[in-house]
């Protein structure tokens, strides 16, 4: 770094112009957004400031040794085209090749593929976000169970432990599940989110997603994969269409997601 520009951790007093910043890029993420990804990896948060302000962000998230998620690759609209994505980006790779993590993800838009495959990242598959116009973004009210399938499930479909990510979300906003199958839900900046969602039944899917948007009035956004031909028919039932087209990229080792249980993902930060 040179001059005012300084390569540093996110802190917790940094969170409103955190959010400030994926707002301005339109993104639908809350302060609480930025508290789950502080709290879960307060190490991989990263930040680029310049003159006391925050002009680039980029998150690292591990679960475990097996993965690790690249989220938040954002940069102030006046400081753009200074690389500092790239040296985010570059500085976010540099610890996870140091802590080991044997598989790095994200999900790209058009604009940041090119970056991603020239750090070594391949593409998997795709990934668009769907929406469903109504009145609000107010969450409905959920009916809880004592169930939690996710404790179990979820590695097996995603692929590695998230536990702690899904153990936050839970204790926020508790989801719905029965005995294959789990829903959660949460607030977001502009809309309702829908996700993560995962089931090895569609019918219980179809039932918990159903439950969820039809006793509700909320504008909802949907991350799923277009591989989920199940996930897709059902996003088209309920009145959503499809809003952002990215690209699920890897580098390292191979490691897939069984997509076809993944109605809906956590989040494009999250994975």
């Amino acid at each position: 770094m040179t001059g005012s520009e300084k390569l540093r951790r996110l802190h917790p007093e940094d969170i409103t112009a955190a959010a400030q910043l994926s707002a301005q890029a339109g993104w639908n993420q809350t302060e609480d957004d930025w508290r789950t990804l502080l709290e879960l990896s307060p190490e991989g948060c990263l930040a680029i400031e310049v003159d006391g302000v925050l002009a680039a962000t980029t998150t690292l998230l591990c679960y475990g040794r097996r993965l690790a998620w690249i989220g938040m690759v954002l940069t102030k609209a006046e400081y753009q085209r200074r690389g500092f994505a790239r040296k985010l980006l570059a500085h976010a790779l540099e610890n996870a090749d140091k802590m080991g993590i044997a598989t790095t993800k994200l999900d790209a838009t058009d604009q940041g593929q090119p970056i991603y495959e020239s750090l070594g990242f391949r593409s998997e598959q795709e990934i668009e976000r769907w929406s469903r116009p109504s009145g609000n973004a107010q969450l409905p009210a959920t009916l809880t169970s004592e169930e939690e399938p996710w404790r179990d499930l979820d590695s097996l479909v995603f692929g590695t432990d998230r536990s702690q990510l899904l153990e936050r979300l839970a204790r926020l906003n508790p989801p719905t599940s029965s005995s294959e199958s789990y829903l959660f839900t949460r607030p977001g900046r502009v809309t309702a989110y829908l996700g993560p969602c995962v089931s090895n039944d569609p019918r219980q899917a179809r039932r918990l997603i159903e439950d969820s948007v039809l006793n509700s009035q909320c504008v909802w956004s949907w991350d799923l994969f277009t591989r989920n031909h199940e996930a897709v028919a059902l996003a088209r039932d309920l009145g959503f269409s499809p809003k952002r087209h990215l690209v699920r990229m890897a580098r390292g080792k191979e490691l897939r997601e069984k997509e076809n249980a993944i109605y809906a993902i956590a989040g494009f930060e999250l994975g």
